[in-house]
């Protein structure tokens, strides 16, 4: 095990290239998980108060997220160059696939007594869908995001195929490239960290957005039956 696993070049890494990987790897994942998000909630808003347009727009971006992410890469070379929007502009397509249905499903599944009470009370189109509409949406935008999280996290590995960083870089070039298994090894381990990570801040994030929502009861007290 010591002759696969390189504790020493571990040890001499952490900063760099370790640490550099990781924190271009969680900028190539963040990035286009929000920019997927903001273009999304606008899109999942249309789709849902205007039937019509689901089907046509959900088919375009399934039609997107079938498209192999190198492919996109390296047709956006020529033109965004070794930036990090070669990867970012592609991987926030993708997260469309995910978030617009459940954006979709979550404001279809606002109960109409809801929507007529905020009505009744004054509330215009607007602010009904940001004080109302969205909050109650909030569980199934979040589940959307953990798929879209977890996909993309994965996906920024391929992004060093066309010359970006990230833990598929360390992967690639300090793992294959030199036939070191240590490195390959660090970079699936953290790829898979950084994603476990991810995903527990939002199930915390939607915790605190939804502090109506009941919790799972800890234990198995029943009170009043013997």
């Amino acid at each position: 095990m010591g002759e696969v696993i390189r504790w020493d070049w571990i040890a001499r890494g952490l900063e760099d290239p370790i640490g550099t990987a990781v924190l271009q790897h969680l900028q190539l994942s963040l990035v286009p998980i929000a920019l997927g998000l903001l273009a999304a909630l606008p899109l999942g808003v249309a789709a849902a108060r205007w039937r019509r347009v689901y089907p046509p727009l959900l088919t375009v971006v399934n039609v997107l997220y079938a498209v192999p992410s190198i492919a996109l890469f390296f047709l956006l070379l020529p033109y965004t160059g070794l930036t990090m929007w070669t990867a970012v502009l592609p991987l926030a397509l993708y997260t469309l696939a995910i978030l617009v249905p459940n954006i979709v499903d979550g404001l279809h599944q606002v109960p109409g007594h809801v929507r007529q009470a905020a009505t009744a009370m004054g509330f215009g189109p607007l602010r009904r869908l940001v004080l109302v509409e969205l909050p109650v949406a909030v569980p199934a935008v979040i589940a959307g995001l953990r798929v879209a999280s977890v996909a993309t996290i994965s996906m920024v590995s391929v992004a060093s195929m066309v010359g970006l960083g990230g833990l598929g870089a360390l992967i690639l070039r300090e793992g294959f490239n030199n036939r070191f298994a240590t490195p390959i090894i660090v970079g699936v381990v953290l790829t898979a960290v950084l994603a476990f990570a991810v995903d527990g801040l939002l199930v915390l994030a939607q915790r605190l957005l939804t502090p109506w929502v009941p919790r799972p009861a800890r234990g198995r007290e029943r009170k009043g039956v013997r």
